[in-house]
């Protein structure tokens, strides 16, 4: 008699062990996008204190006032988790605040890839003064959608079931 596979969909882990687990998870993930984060802004605020700040066009001031305030918001959402743990440690509640941890990643995500995006074309725009600078940085912009974004979507999708 032919026995039948039984498949497993999960771990054997009760809600706070998911979310010990998964809080580790996410602080690992943090740690890498925090890292990022706070080189490419602390880069951000000395570029003011160049004599070369002087001699940008409007326009690529106000791209870099927007790149550094967004910046700033990318750290501060990627930083958030950290935060948030802190402050609801030993109240039993680590399920909901690997909730707003991951939320508060997800965002620190999109506004670094905006932080990235802006800071690649104020360089670009500076250093070439060519037309073809817009398409190279939408061309980069395709990219990390497609690295961060779009192929976890895929791979969420396509190996995992609503069962």
């Amino acid at each position: 008699m032919a026995q039948a596979t039984q498949r497993r969909s999960g771990r054997d882990e009760t809600e706070d062990e998911r979310a010990d687990r998964m809080w580790s998870e996410l602080i690992q993930e943090v740690r890498v996008a925090q890292m990022g984060v706070q080189i490419l802004f602390g880069f951000l605020l000395t570029v003011v204190f160049t004599p070369t700040y002087a001699d940008l066009g409007d326009t690529e001031q106000a791209i870099y006032i927007v790149t550094v305030v967004v910046g700033a918001t990318s750290t501060g959402a990627l930083i958030g988790p950290v935060s948030l743990h802190r402050l609801v440690s030993g109240r039993r509640i680590k399920p909901r605040a690997v909730e707003w941890a991951s939320r508060l990643t997800f965002v620190g995500l999109v506004l670094l890839l905006i932080t990235m995006t802006a800071s690649l074309l104020l360089i670009l725009r500076v250093a070439t003064h060519n037309a073809f600078v817009p398409w190279l940085v939408a061309g980069v912009v395709l990219w990390y959608l497609l690295c961060w974004f779009v192929l976890p979507w895929w791979v969420r999708h396509r190996y995992t079931s609503n069962e």
